[in-house]
């Protein structure tokens, strides 16, 4: 499957940065570890061994998988998008139509979401409920405690 995935210019650097260090620092570090645990004698009753060989498994994973998302990414700028309703990297800043606290979450790809940032994914249950609404719209959100319904008072960058 080949999604695009959508990511700011600064996750992306981010995540070469990340992609960088594993294969230079990371793979650096678990060589070491399997050279020094083959020092120890017997491979095949060598947990240290069987330890740093699971470990460059995991690694080279991760380095897959980064590798996977760089690939299939780009890089959007909220400004050449339209703020004319909620798009990914919109700011929308919602009302809850039970209590009227107002929140303002930004949406984001599931890459960079951050729930304490309130980042939120676009393919989360409020990211899809709230994505090509309006301002003035009702978002009417099935989430598992129930049923959430926003409004949607602003709309920004």
């Amino acid at each position: 499957m080949s999604d695009v995935v959508y990511l700011t210019k600064e996750k992306f650097i981010e995540l070469e940065a990340d992609l960088r260090e594993m294969k230079i620092n990371g793979r650096k570090q678990v060589a070491s570890k399997i050279a020094e645990a083959r020092g120890h004698g017997d491979l095949s009753e060598n947990a240290e061994y069987d330890a740093a060989r699971e470990e460059q498994r995991h690694l080279e994973y991760r380095i897959s998988k980064l590798e996977d998302t760089l690939s299939k990414s780009r890089v959007i700028d909220s400004k050449d998008l339209p703020n004319d309703k909620v798009y990914i990297l919109t700011k929308v800043t919602v009302k809850e139509q039970k209590t009227g606290k107002k929140i303002e979450y930004q949406l984001v790809s599931p890459e960079e979401a951050n729930f304490e940032q309130n980042k939120i994914s676009t393919t989360s249950p409020i990211g899809k409920g709230l994505m090509g609404k309006k301002v003035g719209e009702i978002a009417e959100i099935k989430v598992p405690a129930g049923t959430l319904k926003y409004e949607i008072v602003e709309i920004s960058r």
